[in-house]
């Protein structure tokens, strides 16, 4: 969801260097953003803390971020040609399923005001605190794939319709814990980087995904016709 679908990468990157500048530090910068995204919250908080040297606690710092974040995510948008391919997909009865770290909360601040591209995924919803995922098994851990798996083919299990595999799924993602992650699930990987993590990569990016996915600058680029859709 954020940095794939949403604009919420760039709403993070805001809300964490102004809660940096409050100690001191910042701004934040890319080649510590990269290492954050997609891992779910305490996880990535700890690595700021570390990378930022702040006098807090990852709890604490993820505290005070919160409540900068809370008075940001109605600027969350949706990305070039995401809101488009979620209708694409709806339409040809596609199954989709949203898997992300964002927590419940922060899942429902994000998304409160565009129920219009979020309700095609008719509840086939993972968050990074969903009970579905085992304690520690977040990206880069496949497991939240499995969880999006599970709930469609359960769905289809009622339809009286064959369960997906997920060697059958396309996942898409723009972090490179999320490129991992469907690389580990056994799926095939549409990666969009954010141009400044292809700066910092420097190149490397083509070794990450190797030949289990492509890279696209953003979903307009997104063949459907190539996969069959």
């Amino acid at each position: 969801m954020d940095g794939t679908i949403l604009n919420t990468e760039d709403i993070y990157t805001e809300a964490a260097s102004e809660l940096l500048a409050k100690y001191g530090k910042g701004p934040m910068t890319w080649d510590v953003k990269i290492k954050l995204q997609g891992r779910p919250g305490l996880e990535a908080t700890k690595i700021m803390v570390e990378e930022y040297k702040l006098p807090l606690t990852p709890e604490q710092f993820a505290q005070e971020a919160v409540v900068i974040q809370a008075n940001k995510w109605h600027k969350a948008r949706f990305l070039p040609g995401a809101l488009e391919l979620l209708e694409d997909l709806y339409k040809k009865n596609i199954p989709i399923a949203l898997g992300t770290s964002s927590n419940t909360v922060n899942y429902d601040r994000k998304t409160k005001h565009l129920q219009h591209g979020f309700e095609l995924f008719e509840g086939h919803i993972v968050t990074g605190d969903d009970p579905r995922i085992p304690t520690g098994r977040g990206k880069p851990h496949p497991d939240i794939w499995f969880a999006c798996l599970a709930s469609l083919n359960k769905e289809r299990a009622q339809q009286g319709l064959e369960p997906l595999e997920i060697e059958e799924c396309l996942i898409f993602e723009d972090g490179i814990p999320g490129v991992h992650s469907g690389i580990a699930a056994n799926a095939h990987v549409i990666w969009i980087p954010d141009p400044n993590a292809l700066s910092i990569l420097d190149g490397k990016e083509k070794d990450i995904i190797g030949t289990r996915g492509e890279i696209l600058s953003n979903l307009t680029e997104f063949d459907l016709e190539k996969y069959y859709l």
